[in-house]
C-alpha cells in the first residue's frame, strides 16, 4: 500500500490548482486522472495536424491570481475583441440578438419591440422560473424565438424547468430604447460581457494550465474504482492501493457517490441522482480552404439545426490547423445514442451547407465525440440536492472542487480557483 499525504482525483483544472497550492505548502500529493494527459475539458486532441479544445475556450478573467498563471505558462497570446454572431432564419445577427435585431424582417422587429413596450419589469413580477424571467425581460416573441429555442438545444430542457439564480450578466439586458435603436442600424456599441478574449498561441487553451501541471505527481490512464473513508483508502481500476491523509475530488458528485466503499444514506444516493448535467457531442471539422464564417463563434436557433454552438479552432490560434487550413467545432447537446453519426452529420453540418455557410468540396474531414459532462443543468432542486450531497461528503473528509466537484455553473477561472483556494 501507497501513503500519500494528499490524493487529488481529476487532472482537470480544478484538481492541477488544488496540486499547485499543495506544492506551495511543501505539501507532497498525487493526483490520479483518468485520461492519458492533464487539462479535462480544459484539454484538447489533434487530427492531422488541426489541434481542437474540448468545447470552447477563452479566458477574459479579472483574477490576477489566475492571469500571471496563465501568463507564466503562455507568455505568447492572442487579444481577441469579442464578435459572437446567431444564425437565424438564415440571417446572420450580431450578438446578443435582443439589441442587435437589424437583419430581421420588418413585421418581426415590430412584434418583439411592441412585446418590449408591453412587457412587465421584473420589480413587477418576481420570476417564478427561467421561462418567466425570458418573457419579464424581453417579451414574448423574442423569449420564445430566441432564448427559449436555444435552451432547448443547449440546456437539454425546456427554459420552465430551471431557476434563475445561475443567469448573473450572462444574458444582456437591454433598454427599449436599445432594442430600438437595434433595428435601425447594425451599427451598435458591442454589449458582450467581456472585452477581450485571451487565447494561447500555441498548444491550444491546454498551454494556460502548463505551470500548474509542472512537478507534480500524475497517475495517468487510471480511474478510482472504490473509496474507503473510514480507513482513508482507494483502489484504482489497475489494482493500485493508496492511503491519503485529505482527499480533494473534482470527479462528478454523482460519480464520487456511487464509488464510495460505505453506503450513503439514502437521503444522499437520492440526491445525487436528481443532480442533472448537461453532455454531447463535439463535431470537429478540418477545412482544406478558409472559407468558412469569420466569427470566433456563432449560436445557431433554428432548431432545424441540431447543433447549438459553434466555434472556430483555427480563428482563435493559426497554430491550430496547418497552413492555409481552417477547422470548426459544432456542439451538440443530448444523450449519448440519441442519434447516430450521420443522423448528427445530416442535422448538423448538412444544414450549413444547403445555406452556404460552409462548402463540402473544402472538407477534409469530420470528427464525433462524446462528452458526459458538459454543465450543470440549474434545475429547481439543485441547491438542496447540491447541498445534501457536499455536505455529506465534507462529513467524511472529501474536499470537493471544480465544476462538477461544486456542481456549479464555474468559468474555467472559477474552476481553478475552486482548486488553488483549498
Amino acid at each position: 500500500m501507497q501513503k500519500k499525504q494528499n490524493i487529488i482525483l481529476g487532472a482537470g483544472i480544478a484538481g492541477l490548482g488544488a496540486a499547485y497550492t499543495l506544492n506551495k505548502r511543501n505539501e507532497e500529493s498525487v493526483i490520479i486522472e483518468k485520461d492519458k494527459t492533464y487539462a479535462g475539458l480544459c484539454g484538447n486532441f489533434s487530427i492531422n495536424g488541426f489541434r481542437f479544445d474540448r468545447f470552447v475556450h477563452f479566458s477574459f478573467t479579472a483574477n490576477e491570481q489566475v492571469n500571471q498563471i496563465f501568463e507564466k505558462s503562455s507568455p505568447e497570446i492572442y487579444r481577441h475583441i469579442p464578435n459572437p454572431f446567431n444564425i437565424y432564419k438564415n440571417k446572420w445577427i450580431k450578438h446578443p440578438a435582443q439589441n442587435n435585431l437589424y437583419p430581421l424582417s420588418e413585421e418581426e422587429k415590430t412584434l418583439i419591440i411592441n412585446d418590449f413596450k408591453k412587457r412587465k419589469t421584473i420589480t413587477d413580477k418576481v420570476p417564478d422560473n427561467y421561462e418567466d424571467w425570458l418573457r419579464i425581460q424581453y417579451g414574448n416573441y423574442f423569449a420564445e424565438h430566441f432564448p427559449m429555442a436555444y435552451t432547448r438545444k443547449y440546456w437539454m430542457c425546456e427554459a420552465k424547468e430551471l431557476e434563475t439564480k445561475w443567469i448573473g450578466n450572462r444574458l444582456y439586458q437591454p433598454s427599449i430604447e436599445e432594442v430600438i435603436e437595434g433595428c435601425k442600424t447594425s451599427d451598435t456599441p458591442i454589449t458582450y460581457y467581456s472585452k477581450e478574449m485571451r487565447y494561447p498561441k500555441y498548444g491550444g487553451y491546454k498551454q494556460y494550465l502548463k505551470i500548474l501541471a509542472e512537478d507534480q505527481e500524475i497517475i495517468y490512464d487510471e480511474t478510482v474504482t472504490s473509496i474507503d473513508t473510514i480507513n482513508k483508502t482507494i483502489k484504482t481500476s489497475k489494482g493500485r492501493v493508496m492511503q491519503y491523509q485529505h482527499l480533494y475530488s473534482s470527479i462528478p458528485l454523482p460519480k464520487l457517490i456511487g464509488i464510495l466503499s460505505q453506503t450513503p444514506p439514502d437521503e444522499v444516493i437520492t440526491a445525487s441522482k436528481k443532480l442533472k448535467c448537461t453532455c454531447g457531442y463535439q463535431i470537429s471539422v478540418g477545412f482544406k480552404t478558409n472559407r468558412i464564417p469569420p466569427y470566433l463563434w456563432w449560436y445557431i436557433y433554428d432548431e432545424d439545426n441540431i447543433a447549438a454552438r459553434v466555434y472556430s479552432p483555427s480563428l482563435k490560434s493559426p497554430d491550430n490547423a496547418p497552413a492555409g487550413c481552417t477547422s470548426l467545432q459544432l456542439e451538440v447537446y443530448c444523450n449519448h445514442g440519441r442519434y447516430s453519426d450521420n443522423e448528427l452529420i445530416q442535422k448538423t453540418i448538412q444544414p450549413l451547407i444547403n445555406q452556404k455557410i460552409i462548402f463540402e468540396e473544402d472538407f477534409l474531414f469530420v470528427d464525433i465525440r462524446y462528452e458526459d459532462f458538459a454543465n450543470v443543468i440549474f434545475d429547481h432542486e439543485i441547491y438542496t440536492n447540491r447541498h445534501i450531497v457536499r455536505d455529506y461528503l465534507n462529513s467524511i473528509g472529501i474536499t470537493t472542487i471544480g465544476r462538477f466537484g461544486e456542481w456549479d455553473y464555474l468559468w474555467s477561472d472559477q474552476s481553478l480557483l475552486s482548486g488553488l483556494n483549498i
